[in-house]
């Protein structure tokens, strides 16, 4: 039996007797951050800030000129990203397809049921510490952008979006990483690593199979072929981010039983699980620009609903939820979409789906910035 870090102790004994090394597993991976990236960023932590971003842009954009100017560490970083042999690109046709079927719906789902999902664990201090949550909706805005990008067709490849958002989003975590294990304010003895490899192997078998299992609630439909290719583009994603094969699952099962043994191992949702859950929420109206007070009252409550529905009621009512009653809300939700479905060409469909998720993504006038917090705290970092 391992030694945990002390806020798991207690639910890492009752895991143990239901699934011992599923259990062992994890909780070895609370202690775990990015093991390739971690130290090289410790290495040349001596950078100062802008030269590491203009290093950085010049790894993931293949500007091999600038890059040659790169501490070594950097460079051989670069130098040794490969494919997995496990990769098969031609593995994602059809979970593109079925995002471009679906993508309102998968939205509906990412953000109501499996980001507010994530948040359940002690990741959340990560977030709320460094006190991003004012900026809840921009970062929900970069969420909705890598989601597009990894199920754009070729976005995966090494030169696609989806490939340079997900290094983007690995050196994010790594930086943060860092800021944290350096402040006064991470209990490393209770907490483990911030944005522990156990966390975002938890989160990336949500945003496959629970996104899945999710959408399919709210009315999208995926057949067998389709399941197995959305999980096999989140799974090369999770790779990209830096999440250790070793936690990272390999099929539907394994992620199944990832995001089973998680909520054992993990204590209780506290106020910074709270607090990031409601402001996910929260933000839902600002991403979808309405403004009127009325429509804003009424996608609130049809937010919360759906996430009580799918989260149950459990969870919602320890994330300090709006009481509700969610008998029905799923059936009617699911029916309204699949009859509009039937009644519309999917042609139009597709067409208007992707366009609203071009509306709700970020993108920024002077394309991917690769810029960092440079500070633990939101508010006294530069922008990035």
């Amino acid at each position: 039996m391992l030694e945990p870090p002390s806020a798991y102790v207690e639910g890492y004994a009752k895991a143990r007797l239901w699934d011992q090394l599923q259990a062992d597993n994890y909780i070895r991976h609370t202690t775990i951050g990015d093991p390739v990236l971690d130290p090289v960023l410790e290495e040349i932590s001596s950078l100062p800030p802008a030269d590491l971003y203009r290093f950085v842009e010049a790894g993931i954009e293949q500007h091999d000129e600038v890059l040659r100017n790169a501490p070594q560490a950097l460079r051989e970083f670069f130098k040794n990203l490969e494919e997995p042999p496990w990769l098969d690109y031609e593995a994602f046709r059809p979970g593109v397809r079925a995002f471009n079927a679906n993508v309102d719906l998968m939205l509906i789902a990412f953000v109501t049921g499996v980001l507010v999902e994530g948040f359940s664990t002690l990741i959340a201090k990560s977030f709320n510490m460094t006190g991003r949550v004012a900026a809840t909706p921009r970062r929900l805005r970069q969420n909705n952008r890598q989601l597009l990008e990894i199920f754009y067709p070729g976005g995966l490849f090494r030169d696609g979006d989806g490939w340079k958002l997900s290094l983007r989003v690995r050196f994010v975590h790594a930086r943060i990483r860092s800021l944290l294990a350096k402040s006064d304010e991470w209990n490393h003895n209770a907490w483990g690593t911030p944005l522990s490899a156990a966390h975002l192997g938890f989160a990336i078998s949500v945003f496959s199979q629970r996104l899945l299992e999710y959408s399919s609630l709210v009315g999208a439909r995926f057949n067998k072929e389709e399941r197995e290719s959305v999980l096999a583009v989140w799974r090369y994603t999770g790779y990209l981010m830096g999440i250790p094969e070793t936690i990272l699952y390999t099929n539907s099962a394994e992620a199944k039983k990832i995001y089973g043994i998680t909520p054992m191992c993990e204590p209780p949702p506290d106020a910074d699980s709270i607090a990031m859950a409601n402001a996910l929420i929260n933000s839902i109206p600002a991403i979808a620009n309405i403004k009127n007070q009325d429509e804003e009252k009424q996608v609130l409550t049809l937010a919360y609903r759906l996430s009580r529905a799918l989260l149950g009621n459990r969870l919602a009512d320890q994330f300090q939820y709006p009481k509700s009653f969610t008998l029905g809300t799923l059936f009617l939700y699911r029916s309204k979409q699949r009859f509009v479905r039937f009644a519309k060409n999917q042609q139009i469909i597709r067409s208007q789906n992707f366009s609203q998720l071009l509306q709700i993504s970020v993108y920024d006038e002077g394309g991917v910035s690769y810029k960092m917090p440079d500070h633990v705290h939101a508010s006294k970092s530069s922008d990035w």
